[in-house]
């Protein structure tokens, strides 16, 4: 059934603490005072970035109501982002936020959410600390899935096989279970402390295991693992396949780590790197992380150039994906209670409609940003005709059948909606 109902849990199963890798990720949150938000979006200006000219670094924060403290994010099926709140094991949920900032929000009895991903079932999967994993349908409708082989889930992806993977935690291994909820547990000596996965481009899984020095761990989807330590790896992880090829990792020593498919392990350190945790792969074909001990995110291209980009409102910022909009969300932990977007040099902007009203068949002009090449343009969902295109400006025309809403542009990069709504006379 859909979860709406909220509840409060706190359990301790088999003598074992469910708070574990929570402890770890508060220690880094020491001294952090929460200050709960709620209202409408900020948007922000870049500070500290090179590349605002190309149009990336435009930040936008939507708070998320108070009691919320986000971790795991994922672009949904259904164009929206999903992230998980995990409020210290109180007042826990799955929520939902659009591409203009409106959450919905998902309780329930059982739920105590980590990690999000999009399965290939058309439904999320996510990780609920300490015993389960979850599945959650866009309409709010939870499996849990209880059997063996599931011991503290933390991250999870989606496997080349079709299964969801994930990694345990509390048991130093990595995790596997079909969309029917047949799950597999993968043990190895040197599987400790697992914590981001993420599918390779070997057709393997690529793992970190982040206790201290931490290593990089490779398994196939038979169940053989491979493991490799050295200089360049030290306490890493997140992990994400970057455009190159090669698997990117966070070293929360302060570095971002790449290691190609053959295990060669190439380190990039200094400015821009302060303890970062999540990262993932752009649109722009660069690589995004965040920066927990400076409170800004970072971008760093496949030749290891690292831009910075700071803002009033990134606070503690998680986990980071890349949206179906061509922007880049992360999940602000700390004290904004937030979830933030920030545009990337290929982000689809629209900053002007003219006119704003009109008859079938008028022509309009939208202005904006990384425009060219648009795949598409709608009003209110019926789509038009293009009549020229350029980077910064697309002319249109009112389509038949159109009614009053939103404009939108669909670039093979993402979509842009305008601000305020077209009215059709």
């Amino acid at each position: 059934m859909p979860l709406w109902m909220k509840t409060e849990t706190t359990r301790v199963e088999d003598g074992t603490d469910p708070t574990t890798p929570r402890r770890r990720l508060l220690r880094r949150l020491a001294g952090l005072t929460a200050v709960l938000l709620g209202g409408p979006a900020l948007t922000l200006g870049l500070t500290g970035g090179t590349a605002a000219a190309s149009g990336a670094g435009h930040l936008t924060i939507y708070p998320v109501g108070s009691f919320t403290q986000p971790h795991g994010i994922t672009p949904g099926p259904d164009g929206a982002l999903w992230f998980t709140n995990v409020f210290n094991r109180e007042n826990t949920s799955i929520e939902r936020i659009t591409s203009a900032g409106v959450v919905t929000n998902f309780t329930g009895t059982g739920l105590d959410p980590w990690d999000i991903t999009a399965g290939p079932d058309g439904a999320l999967w996510f990780t609920n600390y300490p015993s389960s994993i979850g599945r959650i349908t866009t309409a709010g409708v939870v499996t849990y899935y209880t059997v063996s082989g599931i011991g503290g889930p933390t991250a999870i992806t989606v496997g080349p096989d079709g299964a969801l993977w994930f990694t345990n935690y509390l048991d130093n291994s990595i995790g596997r279970i079909t969309t029917a909820g047949v799950a597999t547990k993968y043990s190895d000596t040197s599987i400790h402390d697992p914590t981001g996965i993420m599918a390779g481009p070997d057709g393997a899984l690529w793992f970190t295991n982040s206790d201290y020095p931490g290593s990089i761990g490779r398994i196939t989807t038979t169940g053989a693992v491979t493991n490799y330590t050295g200089t360049g790896i030290y306490d890493p992880e997140g992990i994400t396949t970057g455009s190159d090829g090669a698997l990117w990792f966070t070293n929360y020593g302060g570095s971002i780590g790449r290691i190609t498919t053959a295990g060669a392990v190439t380190n990039y350190t200094g400015t821009g790197i302060c303890a970062p945790e999540g990262i993932t792969a752009g649109p722009d074909g660069a690589l995004w992380f965040t920066n927990t001990c400076e409170f800004s995110i970072g971008r760093i291209t496949t030749s290891g150039v690292v831009t910075r980009f700071r803002g009033t409102g990134i606070s503690y910022p998680l986990e980071i994906t890349a949206g179906p909009d061509g922007a880049i969300w992360f999940t602000n932990f700390g004290n904004h209670t937030s979830i933030g977007r920030i545009t990337t040099t290929v982000t689809p902007d629209i900053t002007r409609v003219t006119p704003r009203s009109g008859a079938v068949g008028t022509t309009v002009t939208i202005t904006g940003r990384n425009l060219a090449r648009a795949i598409g343009v709608a009003f209110h969902g019926t789509p038009a005709t293009i009549v020229s295109d350029t980077s910064t400006k697309i002319v249109v025309t009112v389509p038949a059948g159109a009614t009053t809403g939103h404009i939108s542009v669909t670039t093979r990069a993402g979509t842009a909606t305008s601000n305020g709504t077209f009215r059709v006379t």
